[in-house]
């Protein structure tokens, strides 16, 4: 089975690179993700959950941060120099994921009070609530397509043409 460069970063270098780039930042959305149905719910922004839920956002959005500008110059900008993209669905995975990131780094900068100051209350809550729902929707995205086999969608691994020549 063929691997979208998104599926082939986690598997390579293991386990740091899952863990970098996948069970990191999902633990922390997810706690935010969950702390924030807690805020929603009670409307009460003075208990530890808001603490962990403010914290969760800040460390996610500068992991964020490091993982979009890390990926862009060592995968994407030298992926799509080389036309190497293994088809459409690699491109929805990787671009996914790194847009995915972009709410993750407006919570923080809403948590950190550098976005939205003059806003009420409920109007930060209200962003906060749809920035996480950003990110789950183009996470989920990025891990659906990035589990697919490029392969279904026509790629074929330069090896394997170069096999595939061989026989005839």
């Amino acid at each position: 089975m063929l691997m979208t460069h998104y599926m082939e970063l986690l598997a390579s270098n293991q386990p740091w690179n899952l863990l970098i780039f996948m069970a990191l930042p999902v633990v922390l959305a997810e706690t935010v993700a969950i702390t924030e149905l807690y805020i929603l719910y009670t409307r009460k922004f003075d208990t530890w959950v808001r603490q962990v839920n403010r914290i969760a956002s800040i460390l996610v959005g500068i992991t964020f941060v490091g993982i979009i500008g890390y990926l862009m110059f060592a995968a994407v900008i030298p992926i799509t120099r080389d036309g190497a993209w293994r088809t459409w669905i690699d491109v929805v995975a990787v671009s996914t994921y790194l847009i995915g990131g972009v709410p993750m780094v407006l919570l923080a900068l809403q948590d950190l009070g550098l976005i939205h100051r003059s806003e009420t209350e409920e109007k930060r809550l209200a962003r906060h609530a749809i920035y996480v729902a950003l990110f789950l929707v183009f996470a989920h995205i990025a891990m659906v397509a990035g589990m697919m086999d490029p392969g279904v969608m026509g790629y074929v691994a330069p090896d394997e043409s170069h096999d595939m020549m061989k026989h005839h």
